[in-house]
């Protein structure tokens, strides 16, 4: 039975954790049709991924897992430049900005393929992949490609956002024939798509009398106490506030759930009625706006409430590493939809698994939760363990698996 509070549910990382474990849990029976588990190669993985936190930050201050690091992608600090440009505006002003810049590039994140890069002007550096969207996303909105006002660039509104048009968004992402970009279109339609929320929406993103995407920044404020917010609270409101903007997938109470699927061996009478929530770009967003929240003076608590990201970096990890392994091997060679049980099960293991790799590290390294949370095991950590060991694997580091990819899920 669906109801408001089965809805509730599926839009927390709560269902997220639940579900992913309830999943492995058949896994260690051998219950899942797709994916064998392999219990015995954790050690190993944890030992994989500790070294390449200690190569990576060696004096184990690990930053947070958000799109701020890729920012800073091939060395040059663009995070300083956009200080320096948006330097003299106020604070409030400063974090409405950033987070505008994060969720922006974030909804741009998805695969965008082996095939597609962008070259930079000034450095003259490529970049693919993550990236190369971080970077290319960036340009874009310090030239004001997002914004109506050629007075206030650095701004995200709906008539900027409605302005952008398959060409203007082809020309800062570079992309042609020669340079094909998975997911384009969808891309597209995710932006004028963010736009027409930020109308229907206005609760959240009120910024005194005007309404921007950064308005975000002043709801936080607004519904914080004594000046701290939960992740969990983030979260919660970015499902709700966002939502509209996913393509119509399942919808519930009226609501679109965005990241979420059915699994066949999810109980129907259960809480999730058989559903499985990931919210990997939600949850990522999340990650990704927490630094500017706390940089303008709101305190965000309880990081681990949140979850490991389904996406096929960490995925990757998993199979690549030994852990998991397809019973059919030969289904690594297909396409595979993202709402087939094989990538729900692929991204259900790699969820729950990132939490025992988690605690694993700590273990290792002698961290607490509160002094190497999740997010920075992500950092430091598994998204990059999972990018060396592909790139061991194959050619171009692709991931294991192909996923049919509208620019929306991974």
């Amino acid at each position: 039975m669906e109801t408001k509070e089965t809805l509730n549910y599926l839009r927390s990382p709560e269902a997220v954790r639940e579900q992913a474990t309830f999943l492995l849990g058949l896994a260690k029976k051998n219950k899942l049709e797709h994916f064998a588990f392999h219990e015995e190669k954790i050690p190993d993985v944890v030992s994989y991924v500790e070294k390449v936190i200690k190569a990576n930050y060696p004096t184990l201050e690990v930053p947070f897992h958000s799109r701020w690091r890729h920012f800073n992608a091939g060395g040059v600090n663009r995070n300083a430049t956009l200080d320096q440009k948006l330097a003299g505006a106020t604070t409030e002003d400063i974090a409405r900005s950033k987070i505008e810049l994060a969720i922006v590039s974030v909804l741009l994140d998805a695969g965008a393929g082996d095939k597609w890069s962008f070259k930079e002007d000034g450095t003259d550096k490529t970049y693919s992949r993550s990236e190369g969207l971080a970077v290319a996303s960036y340009h874009m909105f310090v030239d004001g490609g997002f914004a109506s006002d050629p007075d206030a660039p650095y701004t995200v509104d709906q008539i900027g956002l409605s302005n952008i048009d398959k060409k203007m968004l082809s020309a800062y992402f570079q992309t042609g024939p020669k340079n094909p970009m998975q997911g384009f279109d969808g891309r597209l339609s995710l932006l004028h798509r963010l736009g027409n929320t930020l109308q229907q929406q206005k609760t959240y993103f009120m910024a005194g009398q005007s309404i921007r995407l950064g308005g975000l920044f002043d709801y936080f404020d607004s519904v914080s106490a004594n000046g701290k917010i939960s992740a969990r609270k983030v979260l919660t409101t970015i499902l709700d506030a966002l939502g509209p903007i996913w393509p119509g997938r399942i919808s519930m109470q009226g609501k679109n759930l965005g990241d979420v699927w059915k699994h066949s061996k999810i109980p129907t009478d259960g809480p999730s009625v058989g559903h499985i929530p990931f919210h990997k770009l939600s949850q990522w967003l999340t990650y990704s706006i927490i630094e500017p929240i706390q940089e303008a003076g709101l305190e965000v608590t309880s990081l681990d409430e949140l979850t490991g990201l389904a996406e096929y970096r960490n995925g990757g990890l998993m199979i690549d590493s030994g852990l998991i392994s397809l019973k059919n091997p030969a289904l690594e060679k297909e396409k595979h939809k993202p709402d087939s049980e094989l990538i729900v099960e692929w991204r259900a293991l790699t969820v729950a698994l990132l939490d025992i790799i988690a605690d694993g590290i700590r273990k290792k390294l002698g961290k607490s939760a509160l002094e190497l949370p999740l997010v920075s095991v992500l950092e430091g950590g598994t998204w990059s363990a999972g990018r060396k060991i592909a790139a061991e694997k194959r050619p171009g580091g692709n991931p294991p698996l192909t996923i049919v990819s509208d620019g929306t899920v991974f």
